[in-house]
């Protein structure tokens, strides 16, 4: 009803009149009574504030007209911040979607571990405590040739505990080729310099010798690291030493040869038909003492930071107090026991762990794909719907010189500029994410399975009817 014009702020209900409805009585059941007592508040005091700014304000200030509102407020407010995503962009490892879904196998296991009290830290042969990480570092070592293993948060953790743990006080030689940025401006040299060791710049921007390392090495070096390039690559007139050459000059001189390889990749991909990655078993055996990278980028599970090495080495990273404020939980630990045991059978690692499997898709399965779309879409009035060849990425910091070919769908309707249709794939549920190229949106169905398909045909009905 309209407010009347003398006192319009009379017309608002007392709180308790509200509370004492039927329909307050619902959303009390649903959102608990301090939360609907302060959302009933808020929203009156936004009306006074329209009252008094405007009085002659037409509001309808009925019990069930404000309720009605309350109640698709606490909808909005309940909702999840976090919400599932069809990735139609063709990244397979989207760093702003998450990176790495997860196996299944991975998925059960993190939801086993959610739901119950685990064995996380308790020994039930002896009933005595035990160690977090026991499910997942025999793994580590098998699958790599390693002498022990640890896991922290994520990557650049495992850098950072390696070289506080024994690169401080002192030294940790670097090629300049190698002071890469991880993302976010999270740059390599600025960790080093949080952990505490100084940094040594070696040869050039692309161009670094063995005997660069060998110069540089004086009485505080403890540390010759190696970052792999996993998410840039310099071409043309270029030049590093093998890991082997490092390895040996490290040894020679008493000091340690690590290696940040990045993007994580525990087997050969080319069999995958994808470019090669150096893994880390290949460089354990070239002779570097302690190798770090990702768990959630080409090794397909959760976000962890894995570091493989010598026994030694990993022992006074143990030790280190910085160790316990990077730690996992157990509901990662889980998922990242079940991801490696997958990777004992790397045919099956392939069909299993989405990252390799959409990353290895086969044209013909992305065609089909594409058809199905493109012919669920055929009826839409006014929408051109076209299949296109296109070539895709890794994304995440991973293999950067790969062009994979994939197969898309072009959209373009005249009743919607393309950013707007965009926008509203995003706040459907489940949002569907694309890119837009020359006024169109693209839906790359490499990162989209047989499954999504339709959800992303209904989404795409739903917002252009």
């Amino acid at each position: 009803m309209a407010c009347p014009d003398a006192t319009p702020l009379r017309s608002l209900p007392q709180v308790q009149r509200l509370l004492e409805s039927t329909e307050a009585a619902s959303l009390v059941a649903a959102y608990g009574r301090t939360q609907v007592l302060s959302a009933v508040r808020r929203h009156l005091k936004e009306m006074r504030a329209i009252l008094r700014e405007t009085p002659s304000a037409h509001l309808d200030a009925s019990p069930g007209a404000i309720l009605a509102q309350l109640a698709e407020k606490l909808e909005r407010e309940a909702a999840p911040r976090l919400r599932r995503v069809i990735n139609a962009t063709g990244i397979v490892l989207h760093t702003n979607l998450g990176r790495a879904p997860l196996a299944p196998e991975a998925v059960a296991a993190a939801a086993e571990a959610a739901a119950n009290y685990m064995n996380l830290e308790y020994d039930l042969e002896t009933g005595q405590r035990g160690s977090r990480y026991q499910g997942v570092l025999g793994l580590l070592c098998e699958l790599t040739g390693a002498e022990a293993a640890l896991v922290v948060n994520n990557n650049a953790a495992a850098v950072l505990l390696a070289l506080a743990a024994l690169a401080v006080p002192g030294e940790a030689v670097v090629s300049r080729g190698e002071l890469v940025e991880i993302g976010g401006s999270f740059r390599v040299p600025e960790v080093i310099a949080q952990s505490g060791a100084r940094l040594i710049e070696v040869g050039t921007t692309n161009k670094t010798r063995i005997g660069d390392y060998e110069r540089a090495i004086g009485p505080d070096t403890r540390i010759l690291l190696k970052v792999h390039p996993s998410n840039y690559r310099i071409q043309g007139f270029t030049a590093a030493p093998e890991r082997s050459e490092l390895a040996l000059l490290a040894r020679e001189c008493g000091l340690v040869a690590m290696e940040d390889l990045g993007s994580g990749s525990l087997i050969d991909l080319r069999p995958l038909g994808l470019p090669a990655e150096p893994t880390v078993r290949e460089s354990l055996a070239a002779g570097i003492d302690l190798v770090t990278c990702s768990g959630d980028k080409l090794l397909g599970g959760p976000q962890a930071g894995l570091i493989l090495g010598r026994a030694a080495l990993i022992a006074r990273l143990k030790a280190h107090p910085l160790l316990r404020a990077l730690r996992l939980d157990k509901m990662t630990l889980g998922a990242l026991e079940a991801t490696l045991k997958l990777y004992r059978s790397p045919e099956l690692a392939a069909g299993r762990i989405p990252v390799l499997a959409m990353l290895s898709a086969p044209l013909e399965a992305l065609e089909r794909r594409a058809e199905s779309l493109r012919a669920e879409l055929a009826g839409l009035p006014g929408v051109t719907a076209e299949v296109r060849e296109a070539t895709g990425f890794a994304g995440g910091g991973a293999l950067p010189e790969a062009a994979i070919p994939t197969r898309l769908v072009a959209l373009h309707t005249p009743f919607l500029e393309a950013e707007e249709l965009t926008r509203r794939l995003r706040l459907h549920r489940p949002a569907v994410v694309g890119r837009i190229k020359d006024g169109q949106l693209l839906l790359d169905l490499r990162t989209v399975s047989d499954a999504e398909v339709h959800e992303v045909a209904a989404a795409c009905r739903a917002v252009l009817a």
